[in-house]
């Protein structure tokens, strides 16, 4: 029998990458691959299925594979939205599962084990958001996210002014699991041309902790 909890994910690259100088920062190469392919390479394993969220014309990621889901809510209003378009996917298309994983797409080398560490922790406590974290900064792109807390997003994005990421999820009183740093941070994510640089000094250390 396979035990195995039915948890789809979504990778969200549905910003802007204004540091980055525009574009899809998802698409720069990194080491001989995309960030993306090496996302969904880290991700693809760890749940039942995969999504993208991203914005604007959805055959550019074709060659992903991937189910392309666009935020509903304009003027790309942040990471909450692309939590959002997966929550209701979840609830259009998946009624009978109960959470959804997300990851970042600038993150290239994030834990083999995010999702079922994140899951464990969901059975030990009574919480609706898990979060990873690492020394002393909570990564909220990073998380398990139970299908009840689609009406608190919707309500978030449909205010004045949409809240920040981690300022929402402590609001929701989330818990959070902590990975080791061992030779480098696991959520080393790229916002700016240096980080990619400092990526690819780093690959030696990832392709050694495998």
């Amino acid at each position: 029998m396979n035990d195995r909890p039915q948890i789809p994910g979504i990778i969200l690259a549905g910003g802007l990458a204004r540091r980055m100088g525009g574009g899809d920062k998802c698409l720069l190469p990194l080491g001989g691959q995309t960030l993306l392919q090496r996302a969904i390479a880290k991700a693809r394993p760890q749940v039942t299925e995969l999504l993208l969220n991203a914005n604007g014309n959805h055959l550019r990621f074709t060659r992903s594979g991937l189910t392309v889901l666009s935020d509903e809510y304009p003027n790309f209003p942040g990471p909450l939205a692309g939590i959002h378009a997966g929550l209701q996917w979840l609830e259009n298309h998946r009624p009978d599962h109960q959470w959804m994983a997300s990851f970042a797409s600038d993150t290239p080398f994030f834990p083999d084990n995010l999702v079922s560490e994140l899951y464990q922790r969901a059975l030990e406590t009574e919480a609706s958001l898990i979060l990873a974290r690492s020394g002393e900064q909570t990564h909220p792109i990073f998380g398990l996210w139970h299908r009840s807390l689609l009406p608190a997003v919707r309500d978030a994005l449909r205010s004045d002014q949409t809240p920040r990421l981690q300022d929402w999820a402590r609001e929701q009183k989330a818990e959070s699991v902590t990975f080791e740093q061992t030779g480098y941070d696991p959520f080393f994510n790229i916002n700016r041309p240096q980080d990619l640089y400092d990526a690819e000094a780093l690959l030696p250390l990832t392709d050694r902790a495998r």
